[in-house]
């Protein structure tokens, strides 16, 4: 089964299109990075608005504590760096001074999950769910496309409170939205889950990266009689439960992120099924520290692929009884 991998779109230059264009029409936004001007494709940015671009330096803590403050004064921040160093570094500080204080500050993980492959283990952003979705109020993003991507940002932008939104780096296809409750385009809601394709046989639940590769494994398991149901869930928290209980009327559920299997998207599901509607679930995703290698085959050794989504649901069916 090929991989619609080799090319697509790079959602940071979504991501920084939207933030320009809100920019553009409003003074309160300023952008706070760590050193990250380049990474964060925040280049254009700093031309356009040199009063509007803090770079603190490789100092995430008080890149976030900077950030607060910002939010205090009436600004809108958006918080750029590495999801890795501004997830794990600042973690306390985007407890404290983000979640806790309800400060309207907008964090947004670039190059998540395994982007910086090569790099290594202190590099891959795979507990970034977990630790981000146990914080109360932190509203947690994962976007699939690049129109997800800028639509997540305008979200933000408008939204009182803080948010994550994790931003990847990795090549994804536009996706095709065909759902009739967008007769007048897309239309993105922070908390809604999104059906992409129907199906009463099993349900395939994703986010980021993976779901693509979620619709790519449904139509392989469609030539061969079952019909999966395909739901991409970009918000981690809050979670869509009412949207889970419709996929575990299935009667079996397989979850797929750029993450660890403990406590991302798969974990979130979890909690959800076990105490309202119990079916057997399989949660893809890495086992814990990676090694070195290239994005493509981290996702590949691991089995997040089509394929690797296709068999996880073919093993579930076939041992219903």
């Amino acid at each position: 089964m090929k991989e619609a991998t080799g090319s697509g779109f790079d959602c940071r230059n979504a991501y920084v299109e939207a933030l320009e264009a809100l920019a553009a029409e409003d003074p309160r936004i300023v952008a706070v990075v760590n050193d990250s001007v380049g990474s964060s494709k925040l280049g254009s940015f700093r031309e356009r608005f040199p009063e509007r671009l803090i770079n603190v330096g490789i100092a995430e803590q008080n890149m976030i504590g900077v950030g607060a403050g910002l939010a205090n004064g009436g600004k809108i921040p958006f918080v750029s760096g590495a999801s890795c160093f501004l997830t794990g570094r600042a973690l306390e500080q985007i407890k404290a001074d983000c979640a806790y204080s309800n400060a309207n500050v907008k964090l947004c993980g670039i190059s998540s999950g395994v982007a910086y492959g090569e790099l290594g283990a202190t590099h891959h952003s795979i507990e970034d769910l977990a630790w981000l979705r146990a914080m109360k109020g932190l509203t947690v993003i994962v976007p699939a496309d690049p129109w997800e991507t800028a639509e997540a940002i305008r979200w933000a932008a408008a939204h009182e409170g803080p948010v994550f939104i994790r931003i990847s780096r990795m090549p994804v296809p536009a996706l095709e939205r065909s759902n009739p409750r967008f007769e007048a385009g897309p239309v993105f809601q922070a908390g809604k889950a999104e059906v992409l394709r129907e199906g009463g046989d099993i349900a395939i639940i994703a986010c980021g990266t993976l779901v693509h590769r979620a619709l790519d494994a449904a139509t392989a398991l469609s030539a061969e009689g079952i019909e999966a149901k395909v739901i991409n869930m970009a918000t981690i928290s809050p979670l869509d439960e009412e949207a889970v209980r419709a996929a575990a009327a299935t009667g079996g559920i397989v979850t797929a992120e750029e993450h660890v299997v403990r406590g991302g998207l798969g974990g979130a599901v979890a909690e959800c099924v076990v105490a309202s509607q119990p079916v057997p679930m399989r949660i893809l995703g890495f086992p814990g520290f990676l090694p070195t290698g290239s994005a493509e085959w981290l996702m590949e050794e691991f089995g997040l692929t089509a394929d690797g989504i296709a068999a996880a649901a073919r093993d579930i069916v076939a041992r219903r009884p």
